[in-house]
C-alpha cells in the first residue's frame, strides 16, 4: 500500500508545463521573477532612446537675423517666408549648425521631405528587424542571444550614425539601427514574461512599457543638455554596451524556450532556481513537458514557424486580427509623438508630457487588465484615444493648449492599448510561434510608424483626424479578438487546437 501512495504521488506530481509548475511549485512571481523582469525591461529604456531621438535630431531649430548684416530683406521677409529666399550672410540657426541635422545639412526650402523619409525608413529597418530576429528568437539563438545581439548592434548603429557626414550616410545609419532596434522590445518583452505565472503575467506584462516610457522622460531630458545631435547619438547609444556587459550576462534564457527545444535538463535547472530564489521547493517527481499529450508535438518543437500559424486556422484569424488593430494603434502612437512639431509648444515639454501621461496609463491598465479582461481593456482605449484625436482635430489651430491636451490624453489611452497589445498577442499565440507571431504583429506596428511621418506633415488639424478614424476602427477590429484571460499559455500549436476544438472540454487555470 505504501508503495502504491509513493507512485501515485510520484505520478500526481510527474509531467506538467510550465505555468503548472510555477502555480504550484516554484512561484509565479517571486523574488526570481522580480530580479529577472526589471533587469530584461531595462532594454525598453534603450528602445526608446533609440526610436525616439529623432525628435530632438531631426528638428528643425529656430533661425534669427543677423543684426549686423541683416537688412531689410531678412526683417521683412523672414516672418512671412521663413528662410527661404533670404541671404545666406543675413540669418543663423539658434545654437548652431550642429544644433540638428536640418541645420547642419540644410534640410528646408523644398528638402522637408528628406525628415519624413529617413523617419520612416528607420520604422521600416524596424519592421524588416522584427520579423528577422523574431524568427531568430524562436529558434536556434533563443531568446537571451538575439537580445545580446540586437542590443550590440544598436550600439554599433548608433555610434556610426553619430559621425555621418553626410544626410546620405545618416540615412543608411538610421535604416540599419531600425532594423536591429525591431528586436529588442519583442525579445526582451517575451524574455521577461515567459518565467511568470498565469495570474501575474497580465500585470507584469503591462508593466513593462513604464521602462519605454521612462526612456523617453530621460531622453528629454539629455537632449536637454546636449544641444548637439553628434554628442544626441552617442549618449543614446553607450547604455545599450553597458547594459550588454553589465545586465545580460545576470540573465537566464526562457525555460520555455529550453522546453520548445527539447533541452528539458536546462528547462529544470532554470525552474529548480526559480523555486529555490523564491523560497520554495521543485518536488523531485516533477517533470516538465509540452503541452501534455497533446498529438503530433515533437515534430512541432523544431518546425513550428510563421507559416505554420497561418497554416492553422485558430492562428490565422488572430494573427489578422492583431495585425490590423496593431497597425492603427501605431500610426496614431507614433503620430501623436511625431506631431508635437505642429503643436507650436516647445517640444522638450511636449515630449516629456507626453512621457509622463503614459506612465499612468500603464497603472490603470495593469489594475483592470485582470478586472475586465484584454477584449473589453483594447477596445475601450482606442476609444478613449479616438475621442480625443477628434477633438484635437475639431479644435482651432490658435487653440494651443486644448491641442496640446487632447494630444497628451490621445497618448495616455493609446499607450495603455499598446502595452495591453504586447500581453495580449504573448497569450494568443503558443510558445513554439509565439516570437514569431509577435515579430508580425510587431512589422505591423513598424508599417503603422512608416506612415506616421506621411500623415504629421498634412497639416495641423489633418493629422489629427486621421488618428480619430484609426482609433475607431482598430476599436471595431479588437472586438472580434478571442479573450485570453485565465486561459493556458500554451506551448504548442497542436495543444492550442486541441483546446480550441473541445468546446466545453476546455482546460482552467488554476488560480
Amino acid at each position: 500500500m505504501e508503495a502504491e501512495a509513493l507512485l501515485g504521488a510520484a505520478e500526481s506530481h510527474g509531467r506538467m508545463g510550465v505555468d503548472e509548475a510555477l502555480q504550484e511549485h516554484a512561484g509565479e512571481f517571486g523574488q526570481w521573477q522580480m530580479r529577472h523582469f526589471v533587469l530584461t525591461s531595462m532594454a525598453w529604456a534603450l528602445e526608446a532612446f533609440h526610436t525616439m531621438v529623432m525628435i530632438f535630431a531631426e528638428r528643425k531649430p529656430d533661425w534669427r537675423c543677423l543684426s549686423e548684416t541683416a537688412g531689410d530683406a531678412c526683417r521683412d521677409l523672414g516672418p512671412v517666408s521663413g528662410v527661404c529666399g533670404l541671404p545666406v550672410e543675413s540669418w543663423e540657426w539658434v545654437g548652431g549648425n550642429s544644433a540638428s541635422i536640418v541645420a547642419e545639412w540644410g534640410i528646408v526650402c523644398g528638402a522637408e521631405y528628406k525628415l519624413g523619409l529617413v523617419q520612416s525608413a528607420f520604422f521600416l529597418g524596424c519592421m524588416i528587424g522584427a520579423g528577422v530576429f523574431g524568427h531568430l528568437s524562436d529558434s536556434f539563438m533563443g531568446r537571451k542571444g538575439t537580445l545580446t545581439l540586437v542590443c550590440t548592434l544598436n550600439a554599433l548603429f548608433g555610434l556610426l550614425t553619430a559621425l555621418s557626414p553626410s544626410f546620405w550616410i545618416y540615412f543608411l545609419c538610421r535604416l540599419l539601427t531600425g532594423f536591429s532596434s525591431g528586436g529588442v522590445g519583442l525579445c526582451a518583452f517575451v524574455l521577461a514574461t515567459e518565467p511568470i505565472g498565469p495570474s501575474k503575467r497580465g500585470a507584469a506584462g503591462m508593466s513593462t512599457f513604464y521602462f519605454f516610457s521612462g526612456g523617453i522622460a530621460a531622453l528629454s531630458g539629455a537632449a536637454l543638455l546636449l544641444p548637439q545631435w553628434r554628442a544626441l547619438y552617442v549618449a543614446t547609444s553607450l547604455p545599450s554596451i553597458v547594459f550588454v556587459l553589465a545586465v545580460l550576462p545576470f540573465l537566464s534564457e526562457s525555460p520555455r524556450w529550453y522546453l520548445i527545444r527539447g533541452r528539458i535538463a536546462e528547462a529544470m535547472e532554470t525552474m529548480k532556481a526559480i523555486a529555490v530564489r523564491n523560497g520554495r521547493k521543485l518536488p523531485s517527481g516533477v517533470t516538465l513537458t509540452l503541452d501534455a499529450d497533446s498529438p503530433g508535438t515533437e515534430n512541432e518543437v523544431f518546425s513550428a514557424s510563421i507559416w505554420d500559424v497561418i497554416r492553422s486556422p485558430t492562428t490565422r484569424t488572430r494573427l489578422v486580427l492583431s495585425v490590423l488593430v496593431t497597425f492603427f494603434c501605431a500610426v496614431i502612437y507614433y503620430g501623436l509623438s511625431l506631431n508635437v512639431v505642429n503643436l507650436k509648444t516647445s517640444v522638450y515639454l511636449s515630449v516629456f508630457l507626453n512621457a509622463v501621461a503614459e506612465m499612468p496609463a500603464f497603472l490603470v491598465s495593469a489594475l483592470l487588465i485582470d478586472k475586465f479582461g484584454r477584449r473589453p481593456l483594447a477596445v475601450g482605449t482606442m476609444w478613449l484615444s479616438g475621442v480625443f484625436c477628434f477633438v484635437g482635430a475639431v479644435a482651432a489651430v490658435e487653440m494651443k493648449t486644448l491641442r496640446l491636451v487632447s494630444g497628451v490624453m490621445g497618448i495616455f489611452g493609446m499607450a495603455a492599448t499598446y502595452n495591453l497589445l504586447f500581453i495580449y498577442t504573448a497569450e494568443l499565440f503558443p510558445t513554439t510561434v509565439r516570437n514569431a507571431a509577435l515579430g508580425c504583429v510587431t512589422q505591423a506596428s513598424h508599417l503603422g510608424a512608416i506612415l506616421a511621418p506621411m500623415v504629421v506633415v498634412l497639416g495641423k488639424r489633418v493629422p489629427f483626424a486621421v488618428f480619430a478614424v484609426c482609433g475607431v476602427g482598430g476599436s471595431l477590429v479588437a472586438f472580434f479578438l478571442p479573450e485570453t484571460m485565465n486561459k493556458p499559455l500554451y506551448e504548442t500549436l497542436a495543444g492550442m487546437e486541441e483546446e480550441a476544438n473541445a468546446g466545453e472540454g476546455r482546460r482552467v487555470v488554476k488560480s
